[in-house]
């Protein structure tokens, strides 16, 4: 039997009366068992159309033998029963059930994502779920809920927003820094202007680690947003130092890195391959002379444009993996990952506000 996490909300309608008959029928489905039901809270909705209602969310435990694509069907047929309507993304609805956990599985798929996505700088549903599996493994970071939970309450925390040149880090950054009212941190030296030397690597890395030291961390109450991450820059140098100064280069980074603040969430900002091309493109046009938008990307010729972007897509997929590395094996990984697509600049920076606005 599998142990699964089901968060459960309601903001329509008999809101109370919804979400007891939704875990009524859950508890009826054939291969479920109900095991532990939260209180529920009430909250405000975040991100989605506006002048919506509050909420009331909750998470229940249960034990199945339904594999995790079925049971993702049932929660479909107990919305389905109390009418839950799909007109507007994280619109107003007479009941949500997510999957958020099942066992120890990670599973990326058009039709199903575990863990849950967004569960992890989400408030409203690491609270409920703190209250009847604290412990629960959270498999991509190798913690436990109650570590999530208390990762966002961190007294100051810092968001890292993460991405290669042209991934609009930058924009976004700067837009959920000014909607929350967070301080912001630029990149001193962007990614792209990094020398490639080991020594002038160094030289970046002591610009961008100086604030983010621990002993000079601010206290504020709406915390920080870095428009980089420190750990981005060995993703980076693997690439352009030679293999035989990698080991020195490498624990000169350690030294310098060890007293830094380590982000508590990443935003991810994933870029498709054609709207890399398109920026570059953009960037190596004539509009781009009177524009700051992608100003991070270095322009280059037409006949350079390929070679570029197949350089920024390996680092990329550099990034990732580095983001995803467990804490228990990279100490400064973050704990929560957020990735988002960032092809739509205006809908990334939304996503990435609704995110951190659900840390409160």
């Amino acid at each position: 039997m599998a142990r699964c996490l089901i968060g459960c909300g309601s903001n329509l309608g008999q809101r109370r009366e919804q979400l007891d008959r939704a875990l009524e029928l859950l508890g009826f489905m054939p291969g479920v068992e109900v095991v532990a039901v939260s209180r529920f809270h009430e909250t405000r909705p975040v991100g989605g159309p506006a002048a919506q209602g509050a909420y009331l969310n909750g998470a229940c435990l249960i034990e199945t033998d339904l594999p995790p694509h079925d049971l993702l069907g049932a929660l479909f047929a107990v919305e389905n029963t109390l009418h839950r309507r799909r007109d507007h993304r994280w619109g107003e609805r007479t009941i949500d059930l997510d999957l958020l956990l099942y066992d120890d599985l990670v599973v990326e798929s058009p039709e199903l994502t575990l863990p849950h996505p967004r569960m992890a700088t989400r408030r409203f549903v690491l609270e409920p779920c703190a209250e009847i599996a604290a412990e629960l493994r959270y498999p991509p970071s190798a913690c436990t809920i109650r570590d999530l939970l208390d990762n966002i309450s961190a007294p100051h925390p810092l968001v890292a927003v993460v991405g290669v040149p042209g991934s609009g880090a930058p924009e976004v950054a700067a837009a959920v820094a000014e909607d929350t009212l967070a301080r912001l941190i630029r990149a001193p030296v962007p990614m792209s202007m990094a020398e490639t030397s080991p020594l002038r690597m160094l030289e970046t890395v002591v610009a961008c680690r100086r604030p983010l030291r621990a002993e000079a961390w601010e206290d504020d109450p709406h915390g920080t947003v870095a428009d980089y991450w420190l750990d981005a820059l060995p993703a980076l140098a693997v690439e352009q130092i030679a293999e035989h100064d990698w080991p020195a280069f490498a624990a000169e980074y350690q030294r310098l890195a060890c007293d830094v603040v380590t982000p508590h969430v990443a935003i991810f900002l994933r870029l498709s391959g054609a709207e890399l091309r398109s920026r570059l493109a953009f960037r190596s046009g004539p509009a781009a002379v009177h524009s700051d938008v992608f100003a991070d990307l270095p322009a280059a010729p037409p006949a350079a444009v390929e070679g570029v972007a197949a350089g920024l897509e390996q680092l990329q997929a550099r990034l990732e993996r580095r983001l995803r590395c467990p804490a228990d094996r990279c100490p400064r990984a973050p704990k929560a990952v957020i990735t988002i697509d960032a092809d739509d600049l205006a809908g990334a920076a939304a996503e990435a506000t609704a995110a951190v606005e659900a840390m409160l």
